[in-house]
């Protein structure tokens, strides 16, 4: 699936920034600390390498996902059999998608739909 592209916006709206994962949710935040996931404070470069590719896997797979469920999502709003039923250019604006992309989504979506939803 190719990445999606910004979506014109209408008026003076401004579009959605995502959410800045900087630390591990959860986890006590210092005063004045500015850490990602305390990678800098790690010494060893061979325990750095190997904590910042685990972090970098799970962002994938969690990317990943998150794009599975952003598209049944998709589908299921624009599904004919709902009244209240997204057109593509409406899913396209509310997702900051091009409509284009928004259909490819759903086609996707309806796929994973019928294949049980993602794993």
């Amino acid at each position: 699936m190719t990445e999606p592209q910004p979506a014109q916006r209408s008026g003076g709206e401004k579009p959605r920034r995502p959410v800045p994962l900087l630390f591990e949710p959860g986890a006590p935040v210092e005063e004045g600390a500015d850490r990602f996931f305390e990678l800098e404070s790690i010494d060893d470069p061979k325990q750095l390498l190997s904590r910042a590719t685990e972090l970098a896997v799970a962002f994938r797979a969690a990317a990943e996902r998150a794009t599975d469920f952003q598209a049944i999502a998709a589908a299921q709003l624009t599904d004919p059999r709902r009244f209240d039923r997204l057109t593509y250019a409406v899913l396209a604006e509310r997702a900051g998608w091009t409509e284009d992309y928004a259909r490819r989504m759903v086609e996707y979506g309806e796929g994973l739909i019928k294949g049980g939803g993602p794993l």
